[in-house]
């Protein structure tokens, strides 16, 4: 099943040459009907919209501190040593670890959705429950819990990166109730290509 567009290896080497930011590059995307997310330098498609990595927490999101929401190159380095540990426990890439935490909170341990999830992965209060988080916004607590979600997730959806961000954003039941697709909600069609982009840019050390 095809998730990817074949413009995503196009992307992926834009950013590899620094092209990561909309003010040096003009990187457009867009999600088609079945769920297969699309990226270009070249909008040949009217579906095409500009790529946005500044607004890496989404619109859906409240932080408890307001202004700029763009990840805090500090707080991301703060946090890198811990992030390391706990992506080598559950056998997770840092890079992509650190990428949801980007589209999450910024890096923002305090923050809090106003659909209730909270701190730096934004965990809801039942999936904090079921993996043993007492204090979502204890930056430890809410880390692993956080990444023991989405290690599971990976092995349900066998490896499948972006079904297993759209069961993060959208819940697990979505994305096997749409036949093991992205999900058809627009926050969760913007949040998978949002996150995969933080993915490409961690991976290649930016």
């Amino acid at each position: 099943m095809k998730f990817f567009s074949p413009h995503t290896f196009a992307f992926a080497a834009l950013l590899a040459c620094g092209l990561s930011s909309p003010a040096n590059a003009n990187i457009y995307w867009f999600t088609d009907e079945t769920g297969v997310v699309h990226f270009s330098n070249v909008p040949t498609d009217k579906r095409y919209v500009p790529f946005t990595m500044t607004d890496e927490a989404g619109n859906k999101k409240t932080p408890a501190a307001t202004g700029d929401r763009r990840p805090s190159t500090r707080l991301k380095v703060q946090y890198s040593a811990i992030i390391e540990e706990i992506a080598q426990t559950y056998a997770l890439e840092s890079a992509l670890i650190h990428a949801v935490i980007g589209a999450e909170s910024a890096y923002n341990a305090m923050a809090v959705s106003k659909k209730g999830a909270a701190g730096l992965m934004q965990l809801m209060p039942e999936t904090a429950r079921r993996y043993g988080a007492t204090d979502r916004f204890d930056p430890s607590q809410n880390l692993h819990a956080g990444a023991r979600y989405l290690s599971d997730l990976l092995k349900l959806f066998k490896g499948n990166v972006s079904l297993a961000l759209a069961a993060y954003n959208a819940g697990e039941n979505n994305v096997v109730k749409y036949g093991n697709q992205i999900p058809p909600f627009q926050e969760t069609r913007t949040y998978v290509p949002r996150v995969l982009g933080l993915y490409h840019k961690y991976r290649l050390g930016m």
